[in-house]
Order: C-alpha cells, then structure tokens, then sequence
C-alpha cells in the first residue's frame, strides 16, 4: 500500500475534485480511496513492492529530443477504443539526474478500441504516472510543477493494439513504476540487430509460364493469391517503386505499374533519445526512406514486383520477383545506423495494428539468451497482432550456435535461413593449372598470376604473424605486401569484417586476397581487390602448395612458376553446383531457450546469397546480394500472404501451420537435408518442421489451429497467475478456471517434450480444410530409443472444417542421453503433413 501525506488547505480539494471528475476506469485489482474533508489519499495494490519482470539496466548519459513521426497514413475503417488505468501514486525522493537516465518501455497489457478522446486520456494518464515519479508531493502535482519534468521524459504513448508508454528515466524511477497496479513490465530500450531472385524459382515459385500455377502468375502482375493484403515490414522502409512507375531497381518500363508501397511511417524518438551524442542532421533521410537498403531489400523478397534482367554486377542476371508481388506494403522504419530500439518497435507494431495489415514482417531480433515473453518488444508486440488476427513472421538470428535461436513465442513464425542451388564461385589459378574453387562476388580482372604469401609474412613491426595473418587494420607491412597476393585468415567465431580484411590488404598495397575463413558459410562478399574466400582445409592445401613451390626470393624473377604465384580469377554465377538446401553455418538453433516444449525455429526458407532490391542512396545500385535470417524471413512471409489471399478468413496459426506441415526435409537429389559447414544430416533444431514449399502450402488438407483462448493457457501452463493474465489480456480470463497442462499441449504443429521420465500423452486437434470425406492415415518414425504410438491411427473427416483429435504417446524403451528425433506423418489422397517429434529423456528418472 502507498500512503499519501495529509493536507488541510482548501483550494487542494477544490483541485482533487477537479481530477476526480475525469473519465477513468479504475480496474478490480486496484482501489482508491478518497477523502475530500482530511483530503487524504491511498491506494490499495495487489502487487509485491519486488515486479518480477523489473530489470536492471545501464546508464545513458544526454538529453531527449522529440521528432514527431512523419506519416503517410494506411486506412482503416475501425477505431481502436481504449479501456485505461488511472492512479496517483505518490512516493518519496528519488535521483532527478539526467545523467542516470535511459529509455524504458512500460508495459500494460491489452490495448481496447475507443475514441480519440479515450487515447488523449490515455495520453494524460501517463503524464500522470510519470508526474508521480518524478515528484512525490500530491501539492506539487495539483499545481503543475512537476509536470512539466513529466511531459519532458515521455517518448511515446501506446493506445491501440496494447498499452503503454515509453519514458526517460533513472533506475529508482523505472523500480517505482515497475510495482504500480497495472504495469505488467518495466524493461529497458534494448538494441535489436538486423538479421541480415534465383530463391523462389529454387523454391519452386517459378516465373516461368509453363511451370506456374495460372493462379500465381507473376510476369502478368495479375497475382490473384495475395491481391492487395496489406504486408507490414517492421525494419528499415523501403526505397523502390515510390513514384509508382518502373520497377524495384527505379528503372522505367515502358508499361505503367501500380506502386506495391501503399504506406509508411518512420520512428525515431527511441533511437535518437538513446543515442542522444548523435545530431539530427547526421541522420540520414529523417523520413520512411531506406537509408541502408535493408529494407527495400527485404521488402521486395517479400511482395516485389516482376523485373527483368536483374542482376548484381552481372551476377545471377536473370528476372525475379517477390513470392507475392500483387501483395502491398506498408514500411514502418525502426532502424536506423546504430540499430533498432524497443521503444520504437512497439511503436512501430501499436501502429500497424491499427493500420489493419494483414501479415508483420520482423527481420530483426534481441542477442541471444533471449528475455522473458513480456520484457521482449517484438514478442509483445507480436502478441497483441496475434490477438488481432495478424501474422507476425521473424527472423531466428545469426549466431549460427546449438540454443540460439531468438523470437522464440509459440505466436511467432520463426525462420531459420537455408541455402539455395545457386553459388558464385571465384576461382585461384595456382601456377601448375590447377583451379581451387573459393566464393566472392567480385568480378576484377586479374591479367597475370603474381607472387602469394601468408600475410604473416608481411607483418609490421609492432604486430606479431599471427596478428598480420589476421590481416587486421595497420598489421600489414607495405614493403613486404605490395605487388602480391596476400594469404588471410578469419578465425572461427570472429566477427571481424571480411571486407574490411580486403581493405586493409589493398591500403598496404598488395593486388589481391585469399581469405582462409574458418567460419566455412559460404557467405558471399565484394571486396574492394580481387579476392576469394576458401575454407580451412582448402586454405591449408594452398599455404602447403606455396611453401612446396616457392625457391628463394632471388631466383623468384627468374623461375616465375616456382614463386609461389597464383591468380584469382572474377566471380561467376553457377546454377545447381551442389546439393540444396542447406542449413547454412550462420543461421540459429534450437533448442527453445524459454520454452522448451515449443519447438524454435519453425520453418527454413533460402538465406544465403539473396539477390534482391537495393536502396539507390547506398552505394548507388539497384539490387544487392545479402545473406541472413533476415533474407530468409520475407521468402516465409511473401507464402504467409499467398496462403492468406487464398484463404482470407485463416488465422495466423491455421497459415503458419499450412507452412510447416507442408515442408520438406528431402534437398533436390531427393537425400536428406544437411547443415553447414560440416554436412551433417540437419535435425528440427537446425530448421524446424523443414524447407518451406509455397505450392504445397496452398494445400495443406488439414491445419492445427490455435486462437487467443489458446495462447492464454500456454501462458498459464509456464508460471503467469490470474492477476498477470487479465493484465495482459484485460478481460476476464482465468488461470484458476482452466485445467492444468503442459506448453507441450498447445495445439503446436510440432510435438517437442524435453524432460520424458517414462511415459508421457500429447494431444493435437487437427481441422479439415481439404475435401468432405478425407481420410488420413498415422505412420510414425519414432526417435530413437523411444517407443510412439497414435490412437486413432486413421482419421476421417465428413465435411469441410471438421475437427479431430488424436493422441500420441511416447515410452521410454532405451534412453539416450541427448535430443533425439523423430516424425508423424499424416498421409492422405490429396495432401500430406509431417509433425516433427523432438524427445529428451529425463536419464536420472529412468535411473
């Protein structure tokens, strides 16, 4: 309970009377008690003075600016109305330094429809409880003098899909606010990473006429799967078709087309209050203009439009298109140089909520471990989109290790980033005539082979070999370098840039590079010389050809072949070189590091070598090669659309199951699906419920759904109480009157149990969107060393939209000791599904 002081000084209760008088709506976890004789004040909370989602954050130092955002609004028809909190609580002395402030994002739950009235309340009400924290004296509120301290520390109000605010403020502040009735979480403006075509013809979305469905069509721009839903990327904006004429590289056609970019907003209060060292005008295009190209990229992955004779410096020419390109798009632009902040993402969801889109695309993330589901914006936002009807599909992130994979919600599409059959091989002529294979994107002529050293033989002075091997800023020796080919080295796990390596290696004057990466991704780059990347083993092959081959640096001019000399030769585009897909090096695994019952990432979609729209203020180019999870995710989402145009009324769980249950685990030969950089045979932790196929999405037979009620009992499943659950939801949903159960129980179109003692039952619901009378069949790839069995093992569906459950058991006959894999297949005359099967064994309950 909060206290207030006493006071007997009349015109105060002319003032408090003032304030009741205003419309708010006081909720049943909270009372307040009012006397206007002793003008007395307390209120009464069922929170503990200890929030549990409260956070410990950093410091900030420097000032707020407010930019308002400058829009291009998305119409919409209905209102949101706004059902609000409102108290005054007053408490003591706190730390009014600037210097110990950062942003934080305060969370309240469920956002209710009204009138614009109600988000000026709205709007009031947080000013209040801001004025309440900045100030402890009931006399200093009534007469305005803290308020103003108040106003200046507000970045943003939330009022549509959920509520909330965003807010300047010291740690003691961010504590008393964290333990009001009403705030579900105080966390701070963390920074999110960006995750960061020849795909959807590999994928089997083909442009060509005799190989597409007549319903997708693409070269026509008649797509009727997709026609005018309203895509949202929550990213950087992007730059291509604004002026509603030409094509995704800005270059005129002689035929008019309609632009796909129907909106945009841009948010930046977050970001600029964070990074307050860094001025307005070093922003570049303070507007929804891509400023990067990360987002028209990954726009026109998603709903590009046909273009012809696309290419990257004449790589990979050919036409492409987005998987939905009759789709729309409205850009709303969180990320700006430095990344992309909390406070602005929400923003960013609140508004495309209201907006009405019909799919979220999120190609961003948080570092890994991720945070609980209501300290994480994007699993926020997601959640109230979802509760909205609207899909949110998202990156799994780039760490490329076992339990790293991020935006792990049950609610969110998570895509993991696979690899396709095309690759961009740069040879290295070595002086015999023989041709090693490495990767680039450069296409420099190199007129003759010249002399090749391990760059830790051109070490500076004050750098050791190996720090020169490295070929790291000023380690090089431009004596020794000039004039050669230097041998680099990126060390397993490094993030060191490899262009910048190619950089340093031509200021110190040599004419190419060899780049050794231990990383073995297959990521391909430009460099700023002619310059190739290779794996270990490769790298090694040729150090030792080197070393073998080279006599004394006297008879080099001499005896050329036996100097060690090679010659790198420009990239090229090579169509089916190698098995595809794979999982690439760098995309995240599972296991779900939150829940571990719900199976991360979902899906696999191509990641690797991404050509695709490119923002002409970067670089001064129309189309870029990328590689990500972020590349990876609009390929889910441009499916996400088609599925939705064909069936408008699906909720974002019957789309995302259509996608997974339809997915394959066989690459192109028809053998099972491998992981770089080692080939081993990939599991669910690498990609889910497999590569995604768009034709087969379209008709997936049967769906498992889940809705709102849902998500509410997986909550309830994992720890959240009646109190959190209405404040997040702010209805009258219950814990208490729900049976007990498992995560694993959601109806999820994976089955993942991760702490199987002996014995244990999962049911799933599964709902008919195929023909009447539809009957499947069970047929069971059990994990190994576990015994699974189905009941029903057929079943028959009378009519369209009808439901049925089955149950499938699991038994411990021999445990193992790790995560073992198998699969449930459902086997029908006109569709299929696969339901991955994830097991760990409880080995010291069997014990």
């Amino acid at each position: 309970m909060w206290s207030g002081r006493h006071m007997h000084v009349g015109w105060e209760k002319r003032a408090v009377a003032r304030a009741l008088k205003q419309r708010y709506t006081l909720r049943r976890f909270s009372r307040a008690f009012w006397n206007l004789e002793g003008i007395s004040f307390s209120l009464v909370s069922q929170e503990n003075s200890e929030h549990p989602f409260f956070r410990k954050s950093g410091n900030l130092h420097g000032s707020q600016t407010h930019i308002e955002p400058e829009k291009v609004p998305v119409a919409r028809d209905n209102m949101i109305f706004l059902v609000f909190y409102v108290f005054v609580v007053l408490l003591g002395e706190f730390c009014s330094s600037c210097s110990c402030a950062q942003v934080y994002v305060v969370y309240m739950g469920k956002g209710l429809q009204g009138s614009t009235e109600n988000r000026h309340d709205m709007l009031r009400l947080h000013h209040q409880m801001l004025t309440a924290v900045h100030d402890g004296s009931l006399t200093n509120w009534m007469l305005g003098l803290s308020m103003e301290k108040a106003e200046a520390s507000h970045v943003y109000t939330y009022s549509n899909g959920f509520q909330g605010f965003a807010a300047k403020l010291n740690k003691q502040q961010a504590m008393k606010l964290a333990n009001m009735p009403g705030v579900i979480s105080v966390f701070p403006n963390t920074k999110r990473s960006l995750h960061t075509t020849h795909s959807w013809d590999f994928m089997g979305l083909s442009v060509d006429a005799a190989a597409e469905l007549p319903e997708l069509s693409s070269k026509n721009q008649e797509n009727e799967y997709g026609q005018n839903l309203l895509v949202s990327e929550i990213m950087e904006c992007l730059r291509f078709l604004q002026d509603g004429e030409g094509n995704a590289s800005g270059e005129r056609q002689t035929h008019h087309q309609i632009s796909p970019v129907t909106g945009g907003r841009y948010y930046l209060r977050g970001y600029q209050t964070e990074e307050s060292g860094q001025s307005r005008s070093a922003i570049k295009f303070i507007s929804p203009r891509d400023s990067s190209g990360h987002g028209s990229h990954t726009a026109s992955i998603a709903a590009g439009r046909f273009v012809r004779n696309m290419n990257y410096r004449g790589l990979g020419t050919g036409g492409g298109r987005g998987g939905a390109p009759m789709a729309r798009i409205a850009a709303y632009k969180t990320c700006w140089d430095a990344g992309c902040y909390d406070a602005d993402i929400l923003a960013a969801f609140d508004d495309a909520i209201a907006d009405g889109v019909d799919i979220i695309s999120v190609s961003l993330g948080p570092d890994y471990p991720q945070g609980g589901y209501f300290t994480d914006a994007i699993s926020i936002g997601s959640f109230h989109a979802t509760s909205n009807g609207i899909l949110v599909v998202s990156s799994a992130g780039n760490a490329g290790r076992k339990g790293s994979a991020t935006n792990l919600a049950p609610w969110i599409l998570t895509v993991a980033a696979g690899t396709t059959d095309r690759s961009f091989p740069s040879y290295i002529r070595m002086a015999n005539g023989t041709l090693i294979m490495g990767e680039s994107l450069s296409t420099y002529h190199m007129h003759t082979s010249v002399r090749t050293i391990s760059a830790s033989e051109a070490n500076a002075s004050s750098f050791t070999p190996y720090q020169s091997s490295l070929c790291l800023d000023s380690s090089l020796n431009r004596t020794k370098a000039r004039g050669k080919i230097l041998i680099c080295h990126r060390a397993k796990g490094s993030s060191d840039s490899r262009v910048s390596k190619s950089m340093v290696v031509k200021e110190a004057g040599a004419l190419g590079m060899i780049l050794i990466d231990e990383m073995e991704d297959h990521v391909a780059n430009h460099f700023a010389l002619p310059a190739t990347v290779v794996g270990k083993a490769t790298g090694d092959k040729i150090l030792s050809y080197i070393s073998s081959t080279r006599f004394s640096a006297k008879y080099c001019s001499y005896f050329q072949k036996g100097c060690g000399s090679t010659m790198i030769l420009p990239a090229k585009t090579i169509l089916g070189s190698r098995d595809a897909p794979r999982v690439a090096a760098f995309s995240s695994r599972g296991p779900n590091s939150l829940t571990p019952e719900i199976l991360k990432p979902d899906i696999a979609a191509p990641g690797l070598n991404i050509l695709a729209a490119w923002s002409p203020s970067k670089e001064d180019k129309h189309f870029n090669i990328l590689s990500g999870t972020s590349m990876a995710c609009p390929h889910v989402t441009g499916i996400a659309a088609l599925v939705k145009g064909a069936y408008p009324s699906w909720s974002p769980s019957a789309i995302k199951s259509a996608i997974m249950t339809t997915a394959t685990v066989l690459g192109n030969k028809r053998n099972a699906i491998a992981t770089d950089p080692n080939g081993r045979t990939a599991t669910p932790f690498d990609f889910g419920s497999g590569f995604a196929d768009p034709i087969k999405a379209l008709n997936p037979g049967i769906i498992f759904d889940a809705h709102p009620e849902d998500y509410k009992s997986f909550l309830c499943s994992i720890g959240y109480d009646d109190h959190s659950l209405h404040l997040i939801t702010q209805d009258n949903s219950s814990c208490t009157d729900r049976a007990p159960s498992s995560a694993a129980a959601l109806n999820y179109p994976s089955i993942t149990i991760p702490n199987l003692k002996k014995s244990y039952s999962v049911t799933r619901t599964m709902t008919n969107v195929g023909c009447r009378g539809s009957a499947y069949h069970a047929f069971v790839s059990a994990p190994l060393g576990i015994n699974v069995t189905v009941t029903p093992k057929v079943l028959v569906f009378e009519n369209y939209g009808a439901k049925k459950t089955f149950t499938v058991n699991f038994h411990v006959d021999v445990p193992q000791r790790d995560h073992v894999f198998g699969s449930l297949l459902w086997h029908g005359k006109d569709a299929r599904l696969m339901m991955p099967l994830v097991v760990k064994v409880d080995t010291a309950a069997k014990a």
